[in-house]
């Protein structure tokens, strides 16, 4: 039996590989994707005071830090029972669409648009930025370096920090808005609206009207028939900030919706032995193992998951991009992993039109952005959409606010299972006769990359550093010795 790594994988944060057995014919027989890093947040959290979490969870990842910033105040909004006035959630949200968009803009083009830009097929020193920038020409990079500067711009304004924001607290944030600050937000927030049409017409010069890119997208290769969760708002359109959990079978049905206090009646994590994550599942159909279909409990999340889970969007110009994408697609839960790119631009479309509406509001300057906590904590949820999917903070306290347990269901959990399915079904599609050129590796490895997965937020590990195994098999597959760190 030949075995093939991938190791490191690349263009995504965090680390892992990918382990490829070819049997005797040179077929695919088994294709793993193993994470290796070790995260301990849940257990070195314990014993300390809850309104710490909103600083701390921010350091599990250092590129979607705004995101466990939010979760966790939402969850001590939760623990002390204490409601944010409407200005601090207007200023909130308003900050984490200006997250949103800024990360899918870094995404795109940094990480995941390089496949479609440059080709999947291009020499590996050319799928990165500057393959982007050559491809796409000098005026597109500069556009990209001034949105996000733009968009951390305003992240910093309210969060106090760009990278490791500070500013939320139980009941409501730091410090008010100031008008010249809110103008400020108003002109980023109109820019940001011309640079996502910008985006997608050029995902649509250069993806939509290359025929192979479309085949590729469409095709069967990277395809799985899910169940789909994300939040919705009261009337089930697009929300990242607020809502319920809505979840669609993969025929698009609503299978389930509830609050995101009640996620543990509906969601549990199995783990495997050969990695360090664990794979998120729908308790009421169990875990199946690695399959598709009604009757398996994998579901995914992020961009394409919450436009399927979706009625609509709130905002115009891309409800008309969505809509479009559907007309194209031709099918509605739209099951293609690799259009997780193309419902991410709508995504930074619809985050910079939301921006500006909350920017536009007077109440955004209002100094009533706090209200005081009097209730003695127990127990918290926050619950919020990651740019990379649902995020979950879970707390329980002492009366005096101590945490006892801490329970952090991250994104990319939710669609780690699926990523697995994925890479498996690429690679098995994609190699034949043990001819594995570096292009094919690198179309195995766009099927994780769609889900922009973030590794180093996804991995639970006790107690406190990896318990590294090494297996080794035989020509046949079988395992002959497993060795293990410090044994």
């Amino acid at each position: 039996m030949r075995k093939i790594t991938i190791d490191p994988i690349t263009r995504l944060e965090g680390h892992g590989k990918i382990e490829i057995f070819l049997n005797e014919e040179g077929e695919v027989d088994r294709a793993y994707f193993q994470i290796p890093e070790l995260r301990g947040f849940e257990k070195f959290c314990e014993g300390r005071p809850a309104e710490e979490m909103p600083r701390i969870t921010p350091r599990i990842c250092g590129v979607c830090p705004t995101a466990h910033h939010m979760a966790s105040t939402k969850a001590l909004d939760d623990l002390f029972k204490v409601e944010p006035t409407s200005a601090a959630k207007k200023i909130r949200e308003l900050m984490y669409c200006a997250f949103q968009a800024e990360d899918h803009i870094f995404h795109f083009f940094f990480l995941g648009g390089p496949d479609f830009i440059v080709g999947p097929k291009a020499p590996a020193g050319e799928r990165n930025i500057l393959g982007v920038i050559a491809k796409a020409g000098m005026e597109t990079g500069g556009k990209v370096i001034e949105v996000r500067k733009r968009l951390r711009g305003v992240i910093e304004a309210i969060g106090g920090k760009v990278i490791h924001p500070v500013c939320g607290l139980p009941g409501g944030i730091s410090k008010p808005v100031t008008e010249e600050e809110r103008n400020t937000f108003i002109e980023t927030a109109e820019y940001s609206v011309d640079f996502s049409k910008f985006a997608l017409e050029l995902f649509n010069d250069i993806v939509l009207k290359n025929k192979e890119y479309v085949d590729l997208i469409t095709g069967d290769i990277y395809k799985h028939r899910t169940y789909y969760m994300g939040l919705v708002d009261a009337n089930n359109k697009l929300n990242f900030y607020d809502g319920d959990v809505r979840v669609v079978d993969p025929n698009g049905k609503e299978y389930v919706k509830f609050r995101g206090r009640d996620y543990v009646e509906h969601i549990r994590e199995h783990v495997e032995p050969w990695t360090y994550v664990r794979f998120s599942y729908l308790k009421n159909i169990g875990w199946k193992g690695f399959v598709d279909g009604e009757e398996s409990g994998v579901f995914r999340v992020a961009p394409l998951a919450r436009l399927n889970v979706a009625d609509g969007i709130a905002t115009p110009l891309a409800q008309e991009a969505y809509e479009n994408m559907s007309e194209i697609m031709g099918e509605k839960p739209i099951h293609n992993t690799l259009a997780f790119h193309w419902a991410r631009l709508i995504e930074t479309l619809y985050a910079s039109e939301r921006m500006l509406e909350l920017a536009r509001d007077p109440e955004l300057t209002s100094p009533e952005v706090r209200n005081i906590p009097t209730e003695v904590p127990e127990e918290g949820v926050g619950i919020i959409e990651a740019t990379r999917g649902t995020l979950i903070h879970h707390y329980k306290t002492n009366e005096k606010g101590i945490l006892s347990e801490v329970n952090l269901i991250v994104a990319t959990q939710n669609n780690s299972a699926c990523m697995c399915m994925d890479i498996e079904k690429a690679a098995k599609s994609l190699i034949h006769n043990g001819d594995v050129p570096d292009g094919i590796l690198n179309m195995i490895e766009m099927a994780f990359r769609a889900y922009d997965p973030c590794n180093a937020c996804a991995t639970h590990s006790l107690p406190g550093r990896m318990p590294l195994e090494l297996n080794v098999y035989d020509s046949k597959g079988d395992l002959v010795q497993k060795l293990k760190r410090g044994e």
